[in-house]
C-alpha cells in the first residue's frame, strides 16, 4: 500500500441546536466540510473502487432530524439508525437524553448495500482490515492485510454488526463522508466513530434504511 497521507479537506464543525460537544448533549452533531484540489496520487484507496473527485456529489444539505418511534419499537441499550438515502448516521441513547446526527459515506451501488436491522456484535479502536474474498477477486493488487494505524481503511474505529464484513467505521480519507463511495459499510469522520463508539454496546439495536 502506498504511504502517501491521505488528503484532508478544510472543514468547518456545527452542532444543529448546540455549539458545544460537551454541552448540550442531546443535539445532533453535523459536520460540513470544504474540500480542496484532489491529487490524482491520492485517488487509490482500499475503501472504494473508483476515484472520489471533488464532482461528486454530496448529501449534506439533506439532514434532518428524525424521530426514534417511527423506526424502532424500544431504545433499551440504544439504537442506531443509518439511512443510506440521506448518507446519514442517527443515534438515540436509552433514556433519550441523547442524539446525534452525523454524515456519512454509504455503499457505491444498491448490489453493495445491505438494509435491514442487525446488532453490533464486536467493538474495536485500531481495527485491523483484510480485504473481502470479493474484494480480492476485483483488486487482486491489493494487500491481504492492513493493521491499525493512518493507512487502515476502517479509520480508528469500528462497530461490527451482526452481517458478516459489515461494519460502521471510521476513515482517514475524509473526501468520503456524504458520498456513494464505500464496498458495504457506513463510513464516517474519525472523530465522529470515536463519539459513536462512546455511546455503543454490544448488542445495541442498528437498522440500516
Amino acid at each position: 500500500m502506498s504511504n502517501n497521507k491521505f488528503l484532508r479537506p478544510d472543514r468547518r464543525g456545527f452542532l444543529v441546536g448546540s455549539a458545544a460537544l460537551g454541552g448540550l448533549l442531546a443535539a445532533p452533531a453535523v459536520l460540513a466540510q470544504t474540500a480542496r484540489p484532489v491529487d490524482p496520487s491520492m485517488t487509490n484507496s482500499t475503501e472504494i473502487e473508483t476515484d472520489v473527485r471533488d464532482t461528486t456529489p454530496r448529501n449534506i444539505s439533506s439532514f434532518r432530524t428524525l424521530q426514534w418511534r417511527d423506526y424502532f419499537s424500544h431504545l433499551r441499550r440504544g439504537a442506531i439508525l443509518a439511512d443510506t438515502d440521506s448518507r446519514a448516521v442517527h443515534y438515540w441513547s436509552e433514556d433519550e437524553s441523547i442524539y446525534r446526527l452525523y454524515p456519512s459515506s454509504v455503499p457505491m451501488s444498491d448490489e453493495l448495500t445491505r438494509r435491514g436491522s442487525t446488532t453490533v456484535t464486536r467493538m474495536v479502536e485500531g481495527p485491523e482490515w483484510r480485504p473481502t474474498p470479493s474484494m480480492r477477486e476485483r483488486n487482486p493488487e491489493w494487500p491481504a492485510y492492513v493493521g491499525p494505524g493512518p493507512e487502515n481503511p476502517l479509520g480508528s474505529h469500528a462497530l461490527y454488526l451482526g452481517w458478516q464484513y459489515y461494519r460502521i467505521h471510521g476513515t482517514h480519507d475524509t473526501r468520503k463522508i456524504g458520498r456513494r463511495s464505500s464496498n458495504g459499510c457506513i463510513g464516517l469522520y474519525n472523530e465522529h466513530i470515536a463519539e459513536l463508539y462512546g455511546f455503543a454496546q454490544i448488542g445495541m439495536q442498528v437498522l440500516l434504511i
